[in-house]
């Protein structure tokens, strides 16, 4: 789907991809994230996603004119979850609405997991 803003000039039509692109991106310079995930449905298996494909990790609805973003993480261990959560939530909002222009009306963050981290 696309979101389209119209403006004295013409119209813009910004794809959920990109939306995609940039939460995912943004959701992954904040502390405490090892990464995003997907969940297979067919099998149940969480599967922790590459930077090839992370946007799988991240999902996006229109709702009322605004976006909805939903993101699935896995967590370092031993950080706070509530803490990291909103972290996630508000650096996500902010670079989503700062590069695009569009509201967002909230990202939700499903904690799927949680494991050390054995880049660090």
């Amino acid at each position: 789907m696309t979101t389209k803003i119209d403006n004295e000039y013409g119209s813009i039509l910004i794809s959920d991809n990109i939306v995609r692109t940039i939460a995912s991106e943004t959701a992954m310079t904040c502390y405490g994230i090892v990464g995003l995930a997907y969940k297979n449905l067919s099998d149940g298996f969480l599967m922790l996603l590459n930077k090839d494909n992370m946007s799988k990790g991240v999902k996006v609805y229109t709702k009322n004119n605004k976006i909805v973003i939903d993101l699935t993480v896995v967590l370092e261990y031993g950080t706070k979850i509530a803490v990291v959560c909103q972290n996630i939530i508000d650096t996500v909002k902010y670079s989503v609405e700062n590069k695009t222009g569009l509201e967002v009306e909230c990202v939700n963050v499903l904690v799927q997991d949680m494991r050390i981290n054995e880049g660090k």
